[in-house]
């Protein structure tokens, strides 16, 4: 859902339709990402992905609707082939107008806030959505929907991003402890790929920046602190800080009190899988501190 804010809100400003469309339960089909949502707007536009996309082709735009509604879907034959799964998968979509959702649904995903979204729900038509915080009484952690026959609720919880500008074995171990914790992970080795990550992250994400060539390194770590992350990383010896310090300075950026550099607990790291295990205990405890401090 959080992908989807930016494309409905876009949509709702310029009177355009958009409806969005996630999922709701599963059976039988590939792992997936539980935050995978479609925007689907005028025209046959479709945005994102349901089911690393296997389920896009299922979710139809119908131009005026004013209700939401419920989708089954039951893949067999030639679909179950392409998806590599055997005859019978399913899933129960929800789709709806985004002009029908509370509007601060859209200033709190474009926070990276935790939300429920709660419907009622009548033959298979969804109504009355009003926007609240979290249940903990719906099984489960993280984003995932409770179906009744009168109700449907469909928590959405951010998953933190790790945005990494650099390359080789520092940057591999990155990314595997990331993933371990359940974090998104993205790297780039080419300075606009970098700065595009940057811009993207929230208060709840971690950026990282390494490299020998100092320009480049500052120019990412330049839309780092332009971003809203949480957590950013230097990754350098003293001397590239100092670099880095004095280019962001001839250019009017001398607050660098959020930037962790040399980035990482002083472990006495001696190789990358250690020097990355350093930066990533520093931003868990980062955001673990911020989070108790709320």
């Amino acid at each position: 859902m959080y992908g989807a804010a930016i494309t409905a809100v876009s949509c709702l400003r310029a009177n355009t339709e958009a409806h969005i469309a996630w999922m709701v339960s599963s059976s039988g089909l590939p792992a997936h990402d539980p935050t995978e949502v479609v925007t689907l707007t005028a025209g046959g536009g479709c945005i994102g992905s349901l089911c690393n996309g296997i389920l896009n082709q299922h979710v139809e735009f119908i131009p005026g609707s004013t209700r939401g509604r419920l989708v089954e879907v039951k893949l067999s034959g030639t679909d179950a082939l392409i998806a590599g799964i055997p005859d019978g998968g399913t899933a129960t979509i929800a789709i709806a107008p985004a002009s029908i959702l509370p509007e601060s649904l859209w200033a709190a995903l474009l926070e990276r806030a935790p939300v429920m979204l709660s419907a009622s729900v009548e033959h298979r038509a969804l109504d009355g959505f009003t926007l609240g915080p979290i249940d903990e009484e719906i099984d489960g952690t993280g984003t995932r929907s409770e179906l009744s026959d009168h109700q449907l609720r469909s928590c959405f919880v951010p998953v933190q991003r790790l945005a990494v500008f650099g390359s080789g074995p520092i940057v591999d171990a990155l990314s595997t402890y990331a993933a371990a914790l359940g974090w998104q992970v993205a790297a780039a080795g080419e300075p606009e790929r970098g700065i595009g990550l940057m811009n993207a992250l929230s208060h709840i994400d971690s950026a990282v920046i390494m490299g020998h060539d100092v320009e480049s390194s500052s120019r990412v770590l330049e839309a780092a602190l332009e971003s809203d992350a949480g957590y950013i990383g230097s990754i350098g010896a003293p001397r590239m800080q100092d670099q880095r310090a004095d280019w962001l300075a001839y250019r009017g950026v001398t607050d660098l009190s959020r930037v962790h550099g040399p980035a990482g607990l002083d472990i006495a790291a001696k190789n990358p899988a250690e020097i990355a295990l350093s930066v990533i205990a520093e931003a868990v405890g980062y955001h673990n501190r911020s989070t108790d401090a709320e």
